[in-house]
């Protein structure tokens, strides 16, 4: 197609007043007049002629730069594809139009091979409710966080850019603003929470207590409400729902450049579980701060709590028992069906879950693919829910028609679900009064872990009985290390690491025990007095020195394994190369 471009000089003739265009004496000097260029464009749809054009520019090397690209938009695609040079007509005429730079070549070449417009530009917040509205698969929880991450933090502060225009530099102003924001939302909360606290040293009693009071009040309604910080954790999400969002606009050919996956922000860990050893709780009891905002209890203080539950006939001591030691969620815990249940078997298999949204309560499958799964139950557990099922058909008999049968494992006492939030707010209600350190209800799900881990069991079936979808979850999150498990550990590790000539020479029982002369003599007096006495007593008593002399024997064996088997609250026999944890809980009578 024909393109042109043409020099115009505006100087108008003293005379008449009318342009001297070409008759203009400077129209040669190469820095007189202005430049334009005119290019012919497809025809439109309905068949009528169109044309490009710009002016303004100082040189004619400058009219031709852009003459040459409007031509290499034109030419993205062959002369033959009428639609496709229709499209590319299209674009250029709204550019005309608008006065807009020339699109990018290589920009709108992508572009056009994905079938995307040429002619409207999305915004980051289109896309981003386009992208979030494509989410058909995602899971309800799932889906909301990403909305609230898009409604009130990537929308407001970034969703009026391009989305091909968008940069690094706009993300470290918008989590920058965040921190600025943070510090305001900071400052707030104080100055309410001091006026709060001055409001209640004013006494009720007498007029001018009563206007100091009505005064403070009518400040503290202007103050804005308490509101919680965006934290390191939430900024970090916000990135990660931007970076997804991002990377699907990628795959569309949307864009060449995820800014969110260059954005760096400060480094967030996720807190360690702890265990409540006595040091700790005693610390605790003097400052009344938690060493960390996840604990776990030791195998000790689970067992006192269980046993506290079945000694207070706890209705829904079961519940308990299973997340103690199978380590289920909570909404998987109140989701979980009596069909769910395999008696014969001995299995549990978890395959919904209740979700708390807002106070409403959703059934929904649970929290990731591999949380849906089939949990082996030991023998004592199948007794536990035995008691449970007889619990739950007494209860059914009581409430007779006004029963609601919910198909639930586990129930309140009419036979409704349970819901998540008033779980959440019992559990706490039960560990207060049973008079053991504070946990959440989530950190019984630590406890299980712990307890498998400390029992020697392998971090695969761990994490399979957990519902993580790989083993490392369960080996970062999830594994707290009990102190007797690690004075184990290091007392294995010092026996192995060589010493050469300086290191003792082992030693058996025996040999360390007599090793000071002192020890030995005490030991020789001992057993001098023990064979008289055994003497002594076969003459009064009728029985020979051998049949004495066995009893004692059997009777010094059975003390010793007492003691080593009480020593730490660990069996020393193995089954299968794991440690047995040795308290059983006792079960609470249907």
């Amino acid at each position: 197609m024909n393109g042109t471009t043409t020099k115009r000089c505006y100087c108008r003739s003293e005379e008449t007043g009318k342009p001297l265009g070409t008759a203009c004496p400077k129209f040669k000097q190469r820095t007189h007049g202005v430049w334009s260029l005119r290019q012919e464009l497809p025809p439109n749809k309905d068949g009528e002629r169109r044309l490009f054009r710009r002016a303004g520019y100082d040189t004619k090397t400058d009219a031709q730069t852009d003459l040459d690209k409007v031509r290499a938009l034109l030419n993205i695609t062959e002369k033959e594809d009428k639609e496709g040079r229709r499209r590319l007509g299209d674009m250029l005429e709204t550019v005309g139009a608008s006065k807009d730079p020339l699109p990018d070549y290589d920009e709108t070449k992508r572009k056009f091979a994905t079938g995307q417009s040429l002619t409207q530009h999305m915004t980051v917040a289109e896309w981003l409710e386009l992208w979030l509205d494509g989410k058909k698969s995602l899971r309800k929880k799932g889906k909301d966080r990403y909305e609230v991450d898009i409604r009130v933090h990537l929308i407001p502060r970034i969703g009026h850019i391009r989305l091909d225009r968008l940069t690094v530099p706009h993300l470290d102003e918008m989590f920058a603003a965040i921190a600025e924001t943070n510090i305001e939302i900071n400052d707030a909360n104080i100055l309410r929470r001091t006026a709060l606290d001055e409001l209640k040293l004013i006494p009720w009693k007498g007029l001018e207590n009563r206007r100091r009071r009505k005064a403070i009040k009518e400040t503290i309604d202007a103050m804005p409400p308490f509101r919680r910080i965006t934290g390191v954790a939430t900024q970090h999400h916000i990135k990660a729902t931007l970076r997804a969002a991002l990377n699907a606009a990628i795959a569309r050919g949307s864009i060449i450049f995820n800014a969110a996956a260059h954005v760096e922000l400060e480094a967030h860990r996720r807190p360690k579980a702890l265990v409540w050893t006595e040091e700790r709780i005693a610390e605790y009891l003097r400052t009344g701060i938690k060493p960390s905002p996840v604990m776990v209890w030791t195998p000790e203080q689970a067992g006192i709590f269980l046993d506290f539950l079945a000694d207070t006939g706890e209705r829904l001591y079961g519940l308990f028992h299973v997340i103690t030691f199978r380590g289920l969620r909570r909404g998987e815990a109140c989701g979980v069906r009596r069909t769910d249940r395999n008696r014969a078997a001995g299995t549990l298999t978890v395959a919904t879950q209740l979700v708390q949204d807002g106070w409403e309560v959703i059934e929904n499958a649970p929290k990731t693919d591999s949380g849906e799964r089939v949990i082996d139950l030991d023998q004592y557990t199948d007794e536990i829910l035995d008691d449970q099922a007889l619990r739950q058909d007494a209860e059914r008999l009581t409430y007779g028609e006004a029963w609601i049968d919910s198909g639930r494992l586990f129930t309140m006492p009419d036979g409704s679900f349970i819901h998540p939030g008033w779980l959440t707010d019992y559990f706490e209600r039960l560990v207060e009064l049973s008079g053991l350190p504070p946990i959440r209800l989530h950190d019984l799900r630590h406890v299980a872990a712990s307890l498998m881990l400390a029992a020697g069991v392998d971090i695969k079936i761990v994490s399979e009985t957990l519902g993580h979808s790989e083993s490392r979850i369960t080996r970062d999150i999830y594994q707290s290390v009990m102190p007797k498990a690690a004075r184990e550990a290091a007392e294995a590790t010092a026996a192995i690491v060589p010493r050469g000539a300086a290191r003792r020479a082992e030693q058996t029982p025996a040999e360390a025990a007599t090793a000071d002369p002192r020890v030995e003599q005490v030991a020789q007096t001992a057993i001098d007095h023990l064979v008289a006495q055994i003497f002594a007593a076969a003459g009064e008593g009728g029985r020979t020195v051998e049949e004495i002399t066995q009893t004692a024997l059997a009777h010094l064996a059975g003390q010793a394994a007492d003691a080593v088997a009480n020593q730490d609250g660990h069996a020393t026999g193995t089954q299968n190369g794991a440690k047995i944890i040795e308290f059983r809980p006792r079960r609470v009578p249907a």
